[in-house]
């Protein structure tokens, strides 16, 4: 079997990438810095995944794998050195630092197999993150490997959708290594990027230009989950499942759609089918009571999401750029400001800036908006929330 590389032994990492290249034929060499994900990987020899759609299960089990510890330098770079295919998925912020490994097994294919070809396909959430990783093994190789890099080595940029479902403490204990998710295996994948062919992978998606998909999975599936969560969270809700058969929710969540939507067709020319059938297939995602996924960590790190880029604020800024007025995306900043769940330390810091500060300084100077209109939509629907008795505001 053809070997590939997978940096990051996580959810995405076991529960996408390698039940993605398992299924085409691959056997997988995880590299992580879990000491004891390693371990259990190595010894087990294989590993656990449940597929769940709605109310059918399915389970499998993914073999012909081995895993190295970050720390094994020389042996994660022959490994690199002899495939030609690596992921990426330790987390954004986690990119750089391994681009000193990744240029050390570049160097070894480069020495030892001039002709061949490497792709290392980046499963982050990390806008640019081809340029950043590419730079950053720069730094790290001698010049006379800058040739294979530049020419040999692509850096594909995908957008990862598949949603996990998160463990309960009684299944991790019982099965350490397994991983649920649902069904969900389409990958994005930036045609031009990939040097000597697009491997046969199933689930990627090759397209021309991938900038279009990055901001329709952020400013629709991502903003939309936040709407699901931040309303759902106010109306006293645990699951997004619940949050979504909600009426009213339902109501604004349309209407957040309605607007990033059209934005987005005006902005990058989409098919009206194709965005349609993909809003279609990712509500009925959104109501998959199996994944038992909860509004408490679709909400997680509110302070990031309101960032001047993230899904709120750059979706308000996306519609104002194409003429459409974000009033509903609006109303969800304004729910996403009184997420005070006091178990997540980022919205405890929230509600302690805008204590402290108030609310437009917050709408100013973290979320970058500028316009007085937007500011002052935001403020009065942030004030009918906190003012009057939490009743909800959807429409």
């Amino acid at each position: 079997m053809t070997p590939v590389v997978i940096f990051g032994a996580g959810q995405i990492g076991r529960g996408f990438i390698g039940d993605i290249c398992s299924a085409s034929g691959y056997s997988l060499i995880f590299v992580d810095v879990n000491e004891k994900i390693v371990g259990m990987l190595n010894e087990e020899g294989e590993y656990p995944i449940w597929l769940l759609d709605r109310e059918i299960r399915t389970e499998k089990k993914i073999r012909n794998l081995s895993a190295l510890n970050l720390s094994q330098k020389e042996k994660i770079a022959e490994a690199i050195g002899n495939v030609s295919l690596v992921f990426t998925a330790v987390g954004a912020n986690n990119v750089p630092s391994i681009a000193p490994i990744l240029a050390s097994g570049i160097a070894k294919k480069a020495a030892e197999n001039p002709d061949s070809y490497l792709n290392v396909v980046i499963c982050e959430n990390l806008l640019g993150s081809s340029r950043v990783l590419k730079k950053e093994i720069k730094k790290c190789l001698s010049p006379e490997f800058l040739p294979f890099l530049d020419e040999r080595t692509g850096f594909v940029e995908t957008v990862v959708s598949r949603m996990v479902s998160p463990l309960s403490d009684e299944l991790r204990k019982k099965y350490p290594l397994l991983v649920t998710v649902e069904p969900y295996n389409i990958l994005p994948v930036e045609k031009k990027k990939f040097k000597g062919g697009i491997p046969q992978v199933k689930g990627f998606y090759p397209v021309e230009n991938l900038f279009p998909y990055e901001e329709l999975k952020l400013f629709i599936h991502n903003l939309a989950h936040a709407c699901l969560a931040y309303a759902g969270y106010f109306k006293g809700h645990t699951y997004i499942w619940e949050a979504l058969e909600d009426t009213e929710i339902h109501k604004l969540l349309r209407g957040v759609i309605s607007e990033a939507k059209s934005a987005l067709i005006r902005k990058h020319n989409f098919e009206t089918a194709e965005i349609e059938n993909y809003i279609s297939d990712l509500i009925g995602r959104f109501g998959n009571r199996s994944l038992g996924d909860t509004v408490y960590r679709v909400g997680r790190d509110p302070l990031r999401k309101i960032g001047a880029k993230d899904r709120i604020a750059g979706g308000i800024k996306l519609c104002l750029s194409q003429d459409v007025y974000p009033e509903k995306v609006c109303l969800v900043m304004a729910y996403c400001l009184c997420y005070n769940y006091q178990k997540d330390e980022k919205a405890v810091k929230l509600q302690e800036i805008i204590k402290e500060n108030g609310v437009v300084y917050v709408l100013r100077q973290i979320s970058d908006i500028k316009e007085n209109r937007v500011v002052n939509e935001i403020m009065e629907n942030y004030n009918v929330l906190k003012n009057e008795g939490g009743s909800f505001k959807g429409y």
